[in-house]
């Protein structure tokens, strides 16, 4: 393993037997079933992974993909079944609720079985007691039995135990959206410290925002196999299409194994569909502000054709002065019929989180049937608070089909605005806030 890099996974698969009867698992552990009478199923695939030091890496997929799955095998608490797992660094490590921890003791007592399972001696866990305990910050709870904790309680003394015995790698599951957000605030803000400090982070989460602010590379997962690595950006907008059914993956009916051939190919396919554009109309004109690498997918049965935005004099621009109201405008042209197609548009910035954004059905503006050949003008027209900056908009035609939800069109970073602003504020928008200050009498 090279000096740079804290994990390494190779080759990583977990098979799991399953079956429908308990007896059959017993005559099978026994060697008495005279035929298999269970399942396989591949919670990991042939799973290849580096993550070096310092990095921090962040892994999405939908649920049942073997995100947990590979942090557990990572952490030591599974075996796999093939492949090999390296780890360069002391690992601390933050699954879900109860990992780790033996539900009889104290909180003071559970601090020392973690922290010397990670390899801390005792002494040096005593020099990070107050520090645990004032992150925790459950008072006298921690001398009662863990069992008797609600799940905040739960999450606060296990992350303040996690973050505090100084780990040269943290590795976190789900667990953090069990605790209220203050704690969440708190924890971040640990997170961005860390970072700070070169600490190699593997961070699990289906909080595609967080993903994409702490994250210097996402891992996607799908049914245990690893559909590609990259910027957060591009694989939160893979992962949207896994989500509803429009990324082309390589499977047939009832399959859940892929070779490196597919994958490649699948992702080939990918970048090639989001290349092939779909035409624009005539009044469809192109400017500097759009983004020739739209990632552009959809069933076909509607087609956005033009969108653009204009300021409060109903000129078309890229540029709006902070305070003043835009409106964003879309058309689109239906392919076939739909029976109540719903039109969207998101703000994100240029890292790719999303800030704002609204739709017709939100808005309570347009839920009626459309037949194939109808066009629709749609607008949204809002007042601008967002910082001076640069944005990216996207636009989406969307519906739902016998309860289905379902994509017809979506253009992800289709158009860049621009806000101009003399006076911006703290965070991602302005409160328009009106000051006072007086004398007191």
């Amino acid at each position: 393993m090279e000096k740079d890099v804290a994990i390494e996974v190779k080759h990583l698969t977990k098979l799991y037997k399953l079956y429908d009867k308990p007896m059959d698992r017993l005559k099978d552990s026994l060697g008495l079933s005279g035929k298999k009478k269970y399942k396989e199923h591949l919670a990991l695939n042939d799973v290849n992974l580096t993550v070096h030091k310092g990095e921090t890496v962040g892994i999405i997929g939908t649920n049942g993909s073997g995100k947990s799955t590979i942090l557990k095998i990572i952490t030591g608490v599974l075996s796999p079944t093939e492949g090999e797992v390296n780890v360069d660094g002391h690992i601390s490590a933050l699954l879900e609720l109860g990992a780790g921890f033996n539900m009889e003791y104290n909180g003071i007592d559970n601090i020392y079985l973690n922290g010397m399972m990670i390899g801390f001696s005792e002494e040096e866990i005593k020099k990070r007691m107050d520090a645990i305990l004032e992150f925790a910050d459950i008072g006298d709870y921690v001398y009662q039995p863990v069992k008797t904790y609600s799940s905040g309680m739960f999450v606060r003394l296990a992350f303040a135990v996690a973050i505090n015995i100084d780990p040269e790698i943290l590795i976190v599951d789900e667990a953090l959206s069990v605790g209220d957000v203050f704690f969440q605030a708190k924890c971040y803000h640990k997170f961005e410290e860390f970072k700070k400090r070169g600490k190699t982070i593997l961070f699990v989460s289906h909080d595609l925002s967080s993903i994409s602010k702490y994250c210097d590379r996402a891992v996607l997962l799908n049914q245990g196999v690893l559909l590609g690595e990259g910027t957060p950006k591009k694989m939160i907008d893979i992962y949207k299409q896994v989500l509803v059914g429009q990324y082309p993956l390589p499977m047939g009916e009832g399959e859940n194994l892929l070779d490196d051939d597919q994958i490649r190919q699948a992702a080939a396919d990918a970048d090639k569909k989001a290349d092939d554009k779909i035409k624009k109309d005539d009044s469809a004109k192109k400017t500097a502000a759009e983004n020739p690498d739209t990632l552009e997918y959809g069933d076909g049965a509607a087609t956005i054709t033009n969108y653009f935005v204009t300021d409060n004099t109903g000129k078309e621009t890229n540029s709006i002065i902070k305070g003043t109201d835009f409106t964003v405008h879309m058309r689109v042209k239906f392919n076939r019929d739909v029976a109540a197609p719903i039109f969207a548009l998101t703000f994100k910035n240029i890292m790719g989180i999303e800030i704002t954004g609204t739709n017709s059905m939100v808005e309570k503006a347009f839920l009626e049937p459309v037949k194939a050949g109808e066009e629709k003008d749609v607008t949204f027209t809002q007042n601008m608070s967002l910082q001076g900056g640069e944005y990216l908009l996207s636009f989406g035609v969307t519906g739902f089909e016998q309860n289905d939800f379902t994509v017809y069109h979506r253009l992800y970073d289709a158009l860049n605005v621009s806000v101009v602003s003399d006076k911006n504020t703290v965070g991602y928008y302005d409160m328009n806030s009106k000051c006072v200050v007086t004398d007191v009498k």
